[in-house]
């Protein structure tokens, strides 16, 4: 267990160590255990957590205002187009001035090509821990959740084969973050990565080489698939959700258009009978039912997704605990 992540910044979980991300998960299964025997936990007694949100949130602004109050703290909730941010506030001054008021802050900014380094701009100024709530290219939370998840069902999870697919949807051209961060996180833990897309869907070339020698050195598995059928035969976790082909079009229009080709894509029972018998069905929500996913999957005895939804305020406590103390 490490004992030094006092003060870390969490912008993408490539800059922190297997050891490092083991002491977040260990933290975060103590204070679930803790949270089911109602033993109080205020190890953030008085810390305040900005969040700044630039996108819209369910899941997110709620697991993460929970867990501030359980550790004992408060989150703020700013929302960027009703603040001065949206009138001038620079990245630098949030970070400068929201790090002098808080002990941490939290950014949600998906905005393609601005996300990320938005983030990093704000960390650069702050001197208190920066947290990644999801930008454009990484989703670290999320996926810590996904990775406690998969332990929690399927035991340790080396050896295990995960298909990261993309689904239709038609709702919107949803960020790349989650998949990109999946394919990054997984192999760490020696899990076998089949990353499956139809043309146009690639992730971002330098994610993919990264997480190709994440493979590489923890000796796991890495494909690349367009086949959706095949991608799903014999896998034991099936991850598949929809993101948009950012890399490969200039407007949500054009993408859409893409997308439409390849409405058959969707995990039904027909898709999910071709993984193993107990496999199980994983989305970070909110899914479009029926088109990205059917409900008889989606509310299946395979689906874990609830779980999974839940182990977001677990991690997230356990970070927070860690970093912001």
């Amino acid at each position: 267990m490490q004992t030094h992540l006092r003060g870390r910044d969490l912008i993408t979980l490539q800059e922190w160590t297997k050891e490092e991300i083991d002491t977040a998960l260990e933290v975060a299964f103590e204070l679930k255990r803790q949270r089911a025997l109602g033993q109080p936990h205020a190890i953030l007694r008085d810390k305040v957590l900005a969040m700044l949100f630039f996108y819209s949130s369910t899941r997110t602004r709620a697991s993460f205002e929970a867990g501030m109050a359980q550790l004992g703290g408060h989150a703020q909730f700013i929302e960027s187009r009703t603040t001065q941010i949206a009138h001038g506030d620079t990245a630098k001054e949030i970070g400068e001035i929201l790090g002098r008021y808080d002990d941490g802050i939290a950014i949600r900014n998906v905005d393609w090509g601005l996300g990320n380094r938005y983030i990093r701009e704000v960390a650069a100024a702050s001197r208190v821990p920066v947290l990644n709530m999801q930008c454009d290219i990484y989703h670290p939370f999320q996926i810590l959740a996904d990775i406690m998840t998969i332990i929690e069902k399927k035991g340790h999870p080396r050896g295990k084969t995960i298909t990261v697919s993309w689904a239709y949807a038609a709702s919107y051209q949803k960020p790349i973050s989650v998949p990109q961060s999946l394919i990054l996180l997984m192999p760490r833990f020696g899990v076998n990565v089949r990353l499956v897309h139809p043309p146009g869907f690639q992730l971002m070339p330098e994610i993919v080489e990264q997480a190709k020698e994440n493979a590489r050195r923890a000796r796991a598995g890495f494909e690349i698939m367009d086949d959706f059928d095949a991608g799903m035969r014999g896998t034991d976790v099936v991850y598949a959700k929809s993101w948009g082909p950012l890399l490969t079009v200039k407007t949500d229009a054009e993408g859409a258009e893409l997308a439409a080709r390849y409405k058959d894509w969707i995990t039904d029972e027909r898709r999910m009978a071709l993984a193993r018998e107990d496999a199980i069905y994983m989305h970070p929500l909110p899914a479009d039912r029926n088109i990205e996913v059917s409900d008889a999957v989606i509310d299946g005895p395979q689906s874990v997704v609830y779980d999974e939804a839940e182990n977001r305020l677990h991690v997230q406590k356990a970070v927070m605990a860690l970093t912001m103390t």
